[in-house]
């Protein structure tokens, strides 16, 4: 198998940059050292190639930007047109042979068609492609075409490339209609010429990744936010002049739309965020004013007084014609600041191309190393394998129902967002959001609440709680969620980005209970470190665990590692090693691993070990040389929750690119997770998809 791949796009805005997103995630699942390649980039006199930018940061490749690209559009016409053809390609092959020296793979994109004819830029990717004897992956752009086009399209595609003696290894049909038949991807292999049948696929246009944002707006014309920092995110679909009277103005507008007009239109700008707050109304994006000028100063006074504001308002140096016309040539991007855009973009992929099949297309070997993506990509594949139903209690709050909207669009689980259902979905409109496919439910309303009123009362009676105790309880969506996992309507919650660790895992503690044999509920927090994996048990929950507790975290700790693909090596964490300490810290430690190795004598264990001993292979060889735990530990055991919790916030704060998903909770018979309220949007998909699991773990336990 080959150790690149050239990823070849057949005209302009074909959304290429997802699929190379895609593949590249697909690569580093598998794979721990991939570099990135354009042999020839857009001359860009502002900074950097957008695409290598977004593949270096969002991955973040340890590889310098100089090796990225061997020349800039225009360093290479100036060659073509000197005559130099033979030395543009050498070049290429040079630089892109060092890589492949120093990496497990390469993955190369080739050109925008950006500037100059179509045809000519196709001609230099196929005579690239020869040289450097990658196969290909040729993305197509089903834009403004019927299926008979791209039909056609793409079988042309592979018979100019197999006509040059390339390999297509793959053909994605990328910014299909919808409308398109479902079997189209089969329609055009069956009209494949060649010896091979690349693998097809078709994946739909996606507005929200293609569209432009209102931060490309401010990019695009060096725009002044005057209002709605927060809100640059905002897809434009539209634009709209306004020059019209209001009553005539507001027939024009709709969902996504821009409102471009001079900024003394104090009644075009007062219209457009009055129509933003109205149902009745289309939700615009926001509102551009043009010539450089800023509202009044009432009307600024007026606005800033406004609890608030629900749209950014922009102001551009130029008139609104010129304004207006420098508009028609923006075009969406995914830029690596934009987190919710780029895996949206990785989850479009992955619901439409069979990763499977093309990682046994691309990759010939993989690594025995577990990298952060590694593990972020099969947490999410896991989850994925059964869909579970996930309960979010904090249903207008703005990074769950973004994380909500990932997770839908990539098909992780089923998602019930609870809350007052207009808050919910007042919430989701203001950051452009549509809740399709995302059940929203009102405690008080819900057709359970009179059943989880009466199951919490007869639960809770010998506490001498009255039937309003219950109804109040009820009406909290917490203690809604845990109920619904608690009788099954859910299969798991995940809490705590606006509520307390007290408030989120109280309801558990109360009525779901621990799971039989486990006498205490703890935590692990999933460490991403470079290129590994480590459980850090128990870093939020029980801040004194005598022997026998600790004893149980561990072992708690090891199961919850082995349904996430880890291999439980248990460490046992002390300010000394082996015999060489004394005292009671130390002594409960040592009683603990007695316990553990009485308990469940097939887990790998050592204890006490200090933190360098159990990670360190030179320090373990040295003081433990026998050990099959000491410098390879993979679940390390803090004594304590004050050493545990200033451990992994020292970690994550000072290892570069490390990440701290968690904390896990376990022990319970039925998965409930917290988050931290400082969590990114990141983190709650991560928490859904690690909830998901543990509810397939624990139902596969109970069918077994």
């Amino acid at each position: 198998m080959s150790k690149s791949l050239y990823i070849a796009a057949t005209e302009a805005r074909s959304g290429k940059s997802a699929i190379v997103l895609g593949v590249m995630q697909l690569l580093l699942t598998h794979l721990r050292k991939v570099a990135i390649f354009r042999p020839i980039i857009h001359d860009n006199y502002q900074g950097r190639d957008h695409d290598i930018d977004l593949i270096l940061r969002h991955f973040k490749l340890p590889q310098d930007y100089e090796t990225t690209y061997a020349y800039t559009q225009s360093e290479a016409t100036r060659l073509l047109n000197d005559g130099k053809h033979s030395l543009l390609m050498e070049n290429i092959l040079g630089k892109f042979k060092e890589l492949e020296e120093k990496y497990d793979f390469v993955l190369c994109e080739g050109t925008d068609y950006l500037g100059g004819e179509a045809a000519v830029e196709f001609d230099i990717n196929l005579d690239v492609v020869g040289n450097i004897g990658s196969p290909v992956l040729a993305v197509l752009n089903a834009m403004n075409s019927d299926e008979d086009e791209v039909c056609d399209l793409a079988i042309r595609t592979v018979d100019m490339f197999e006509e040059k003696g390339l390999d297509v290894i793959s053909v994605m049909v990328n910014r299909s209609s919808r409308k398109f038949s479902p079997d189209l991807a089969t329609r055009i292999k069956s009209g494949y010429n060649g010896k091979t049948q690349p693998l097809t696929y078709v994946i739909p246009d996606d507005k929200r990744l293609g569209n432009p944002t209102m931060n490309d707006v401010v990019k695009w014309l060096n725009c002044t936010v005057l209002y709605g920092r927060d809100r640059l995110e905002t897809p434009v679909d539209n634009y709209v002049v306004a020059a019209m009277q209001i009553e005539n103005f507001l027939k024009y507008v709709n969902d996504g739309s821009l409102i471009i007009t001079p900024g003394d239109r104090s009644d075009i700008i007062l219209a457009g965020l009055s129509s933003r707050l109205s149902d009745s109304y289309p939700n615009i994006s926001g509102i551009l004013l043009t010539g450089g000028i800023k509202p009044a100063m009432t009307i600024h006074h007026l606005i800033e007084g406004w609890k608030g504001v629900p749209l950014p308002i922009l102001v551009a140096p130029g008139h609104t014609y010129k304004t207006a016309q420098i508009l028609r040539g923006l075009h969406g991007t995914i830029d690596p600041e934009n987190q919710v855009k780029v895996l949206s973009a990785m989850g479009l992929f992955e619901t439409c191309v069979n990763s499977h099949e093309l990682q046994e297309k691309l990759v010939s070997s993989t690594s025995s190393r577990i990298t952060p993506f590694m593990f972020e990509h099969t947490l999410l594949h896991k989850a994925r394998e059964s869909k579970q139903h996930i309960v979010l209690p904090e249903g207008a709050e703005e990074r769950i129902i973004r994380a909500a909207d990932i997770l839908r669009r990539r098909d992780v689980v089923n998602i019930t967002l609870l809350g007052n259902e207009d808050e919910v979905r007042r919430s989701a409109s203001s950051i452009d959001i549509k809740l399709d496919g995302i059940e929203v439910v009102d405690p008080v309303k819900s057709e359970y609440f009179e059943r989880f009123v009466k199951e919490y009362f007869e639960l809770r009676k010998h506490k001498c709680i009255m039937m309003d105790d219950a109804r109040d309880r009820m009406s909290d969506p917490t203690y809604f969620g845990t109920m619904m996992v608690h009788t099954g309507v859910a299969d798991g919650m995940v809490s705590g980005s606006i509520t307390t660790t007290a408030q989120t895992i109280r309801p558990a503690f109360e009525f779901i209970k621990t799971k039989p044999g486990v006498s205490i509920v703890s935590s692990v927090f999933l460490m991403c470190q470079n290129d590994q994996v480590i459980a850090y048990g128990d870093c939020a929950v029980n801040p004194n665990p005598n022997a026998e507790e600790l004893a149980g975290i561990a072992i708690s700790s090891a199961h919850t590692a082995s349904i996430f693909g880890l291999e439980p090596r248990v460490a046992m964490l002390s300010y000394s090693t082996g015999e060489s300490g004394r005292g009671k810290d130390v002594d409960k430690v040592k009683e603990a691993t007695k316990i553990i190795r009485a308990q469940a004598p097939d887990l790998a264990v050592e204890g006490p070990l200090q933190y360098d001993v159990a990670v360190d292979p030179e320090v373990a060889a040295e003081l433990m040389p026998d050990s099959k735990v000491a410098g390879k530990a993979t679940v390390l055991i803090f004594p304590d929750l004050n050493t545990g919790n200033n451990t992994y916030k020292a970690v994550q704060r000072s290892v570069p690119d490390s990440v701290a998903i968690g904390p896990v909770l376990q022990g319970l018979r039925k998965p409930v997770n917290d988050l931290s309220r400082g969590c990114s949007v990141r983190d709650v998909v991560n928490t859904v998809a690690i909830t998901a699991i543990q509810a397939i773990a624990e139902k596969e336990i109970q069918e077994s």
